[in-house]
């Protein structure tokens, strides 16, 4: 498998300052600051980050597991909220929420939510940050 890889640039202070981020392709590339990560300003932030490779993560993995049991999914749109608290006198990420549908013809609920909860448990980003952060999940039929 080949190794990934991301960069980041920063300038300046923390609160003033500000960076830009891009991946290793240059996929996506985006500008970063304080206001953008600890207030509402304009850019990106590593939680935006972390939420767009986990909703992608999960997506995949819950398509493997709908075809692996037979079913071709029209489409699964996942979103991912990724939850910033304060902790032992820092900030850390505690919680992420998946909520995905998936317009998947001919399947079941039972079986659909069983597939989803096996995709969130065995996707490698859901590895990286359970022994960290709770993971939440809504799984909906189209």
């Amino acid at each position: 498998m080949p190794i990934r890889s991301a960069s980041a640039r920063w300038e300046g202070n923390l609160t003033e300052g500000s960076g830009t981020v891009k991946t290793g392709k240059g996929g996506l590339q985006g500008a970063y600051s304080f206001k953008s990560r600890f207030e509402e300003g304009e850019g990106t932030n590593p939680e935006e980050l972390i939420a767009a490779a986990h909703s992608g993560c999960f997506s995949m993995a819950f398509s493997k597991g709908l075809a692996d049991a037979g079913f071709t999914p029209t489409s699964v749109e996942t979103v991912a909220k990724v939850h910033m608290d304060k902790v032992d006198g820092g900030f850390g990420v505690t919680r992420i929420d998946l909520e995905t549908v998936g317009d998947v013809p001919g399947i079941a609920d039972d079986l659909f939510q069983k597939i989803a909860i096996g995709a969130k448990e065995n996707c490698p980003i859901s590895k990286l940050l359970s022994p960290g952060a709770e993971i939440g999940l809504v799984a909906k039929l189209a």
